[in-house]
């Protein structure tokens, strides 16, 4: 174990359970850890090869150099299932994504640059061998352990640090550093001298990665290299390489193929994943959990974060392709169809997500976002961009969102900008808004005002075909956000204007209706909500089952709140006889299919409901906020439904991954209702 030698097994086990919880929490991948008390390498060899019956891929851990080369040696030679030691390559993969992107931002050609490592352990070969791979000549590497510079004329070398022995090699540590634009620490606190960084080329590279502390400290290089680009093994600075961001994924990928090894393409392939996703954008979620206002690709951000989700989709799909195209893979997959079955394994409301974020993307929409001088806006247009899943239209003053943009290192690249006061369409939009409204209470110049407000600016767009949908009111209170489309665009026929949210649980997604804007709705508007929602689940490819919902199982109890609700019933049966839509009902009544079947077997939903109707506000309110928070549900929303165009609005404090959610549905609001229209002219 670092810093402590051979403990023994029993002593490692704690250790092992921790990296068997890492593989099972970032990866969703089963872990039996086995310490064995094995002092011999074919002891090790032999044990693991009688477990290959039975595994899916062994993960070495903690075996000292030179024995750990030999051991994977022999077991990549003997075994047909993955074999993988994370001492060694992990550290190289990680280290080597920040490698490359160290590399950009300091404006380095790889091919001249200069490495030295302080440490020749079975990490530092390992790495030192994947740089090599990855396009650092063997002969400008440097070894130095704890007797010196690894050189020709040393006589006490291993075969596997011999591979870097130079005869022009330095002849002291001090000349290694001489000049040096990389410097990687695999050794022990305190082994490097601040006066060593302060010999090395402009720009240096400082990657101090001994754990718990490292070679130097970032605030000893700093004091003499100011410049310097820094990364250590610690969660307390920035740039961590931290090897969880490897062999789960590494792992994930070559199972999911079924792989026979690990392989340097492989291996290759994970490291330049971890590159390119440093060089995206940064999800809010990433930001509140390291509670950091910003952060963007450079000096300070080489590497994803441990907690960045996203990393499990670029990692795996990279090393499962790379295990196709070299022949070591024994199963073939789709790569864009195995993304989304990863998304699942980050929770079901992601993989939801996932198949409508791709029928958005099967037929953009020109999508309208107000507030877009917000962050959380700004972020949320440039994923919708990026991912082709609709066409962004930021709505205000356009000098005060490119300052935003600026200010939160977002392109606004292949993003359109309308200033409404600049807007050759606002007086076109105002006199429209106005016919529509002339008769309650709204002069011409007012109309013209409101057409100032982007939200009502991005309301007439939708309302006059100039885009598709549009999604506003993240800076405004629910009900004065909703007030700008019902003026703007109005309600459907027999709908009600109402509030649905998604819930996705562990294993269902059902829809509540009304969250949001009916306080105490009477019999009639019940029958409206109830057809709004059945509506809008139809458009999202859903057949929908309504319960509508009581405290009465179909007059069980006598009461006026039960009996609006049964009223609603039946004037849904007479306005739209082929809806599958029955109560009144419990709640578990609704949901448990034996229940319903078996106690009420004359009820019309023929299944399990997926849309519930509540009696009231209180109800709704109260419910989808319980499931969310103790029952584990995915709450996505609130969905605004029942009005003549695909106008949705975002509560107060929506996160970016909300915002982009809401653009989602909104486009695939916007693709059915365009569907529709083709299909029946007549519908408006």
């Amino acid at each position: 174990m670092l810093g402590l030698g051979n403990i023994g097994p029993l002593a490692g086990k704690p250790v092992m359970e921790g990296k068997g919880v890492l593989f099972k929490t970032f990866a969703d991948l089963d872990v039996f850890d086995l310490e064995i008390n094995a002092p011999e390498p074919e002891d090790v060899i032999r044990f693991c090869q009688m477990l290959e019956p039975t595994v899916g891929g062994i993960n070495l851990e903690d075996i000292r150099s030179p024995d750990c080369f030999y051991i994977e040696e022999r077991l990549r030679e003997t075994l047909s299932i993955p074999v993988f030691h994370d001492d060694q390559h992990g550290t190289a993969i990680i280290s080597g994504a920040a490698l490359l992107n160290a590399l950009e931002v300091t404006g380095r050609d790889i091919a001249k640059t200069r490495v030295v490592f302080v440490g020749a352990g079975a990490a530092a070969i390992a790495t030192a061998e994947h740089y090599v791979r990855l396009g650092v000549p063997r002969e400008q590497v440097t070894l130095c352990d704890h007797k010196g510079v690894v050189g020709s004329r040393r006589t006490d070398l291993d075969p596997f640090k011999a591979r870097f022995a130079r005869a022009d090699a330095p002849e002291t540590v001090g000349d290694a550093f001489e000049g040096a634009d990389v410097f990687v620490g695999l050794s022990a606190a305190g082994a490097v001298s601040a006066d060593l960084i302060a010999r090395m080329a402009p720009d240096p590279i400082v990657f101090a990665l001994a754990n718990p502390t490292p070679e130097i400290l970032p605030d000893e290089v700093r004091a003499v290299r100011p410049d310097a680009v820094i990364a250590t093994g610690r969660t307390d600075y920035p740039n961590q390489v931290n090897n969880v961001l490897g062999f789960p994924f590494i792992f994930r990928g070559a199972l999911d193929v079924r792989a026979r090894a690990i392989n340097e393409e492989m291996k290759m392939a994970a490291t330049r994943a971890l590159a390119a996703l440093a060089r995206e954008d940064v999800p809010e979620m990433v930001l509140r959990a390291y509670n950091l206002p910003n952060l963007r690709f450079g000096r300070d951000y080489l590497i994803p974060k441990p907690f960045d989700s996203r990393v499990l989709l670029w990692v795996a799909p990279a090393v499962a392709w790379a295990a196709i195209h070299t022949g070591v893979a024994t199963e073939l997959l789709d790569i864009d169809d195995y993304r989304t079955r990863l998304e699942s394994r980050l929770g079901r409301g992601r993989a939801v997500m996932r198949g409508l974020m791709n029928r958005a993307a099967s037929d953009t929409q020109r999508l309208a976002l107000t507030d877009a001088d917000d962050s959380r806006v700004l972020r949320a247009a440039r994923i919708l961009a990026d991912e082709g899943i609709a066409q962004p239209i930021l709505v205000g003053d356009a000098e005060v969102i490119g300052r935003a943009a600026g200010d939160t290192g977002v392109s606004l690249d292949g993003i359109s900008v309308i200033n409404p006061r600049d807007s050759e369409d606002r007086n076109r939009y105002a006199d429209a808004f106005w016919e529509r409204r002339q008769r309650r209470g709204v002069t011409r110049a007012e109309a013209r005002r409101r057409m100032l407000q982007p939200e009502y600016f991005g309301a007439m767009m939708v309302s006059l075909g100039d885009a598709e949908a549009v999604v506003v009111g993240e800076n405004q209170h629910y009900p004065r956000a909703i007030r700008p489309a019902i003026e703007a665009v109005g309600s459907e026929a027999q709908a009600a204007l109402a509030g649905i949210y998604m819930m996705v649980t562990q294993n269902d997604t059902l829809f509540f209706a009304d969250c949001t804007v009916n306080i105490d709705p009477d019999a009639s508007r019940l029958t409206e909500i109830a057809i709004a929602a059945a509506n809008f689940v139809q458009q999202l490819g859903i057949e929908p089952r309504v319960a509508m919902l009581s405290f009465s199982n179909f007059g069980s109890v006598r009461h006026p709140i039960q009996q609006k609700v049964a009223d609603a019933v039946r004037l849904l049966h007479q306005i739209r006889p082929n809806l599958k839509v029955d109560g009144e009902m419990q709640a578990d009544t609704a949901v448990l299919e034996g229940v319903l079947q078996r106690q009420y077997p004359f009820n019309r939903l023929h299944g399990p409901a997926n849309v519930l109707i509540f009696p009231d506000l209180n109800a709704a309110n109260i419910c989808y906020k319980l499931l969310g928070r103790l029952g584990g549900a995915q709450a996505i929303g609130p969905i605004l439904v029942g009005l003549a165009a695909p106008v949705h609005v975002l509560e107060r404090d929506s996160g970016v991954d909300d915002i982009v959610n809401m653009a989602v549905i909104a486009a695939v609001d916007a693709q059915e209702r365009g569907r529709r229209r083709a299909e029946s002219p007549s519908i408006a």
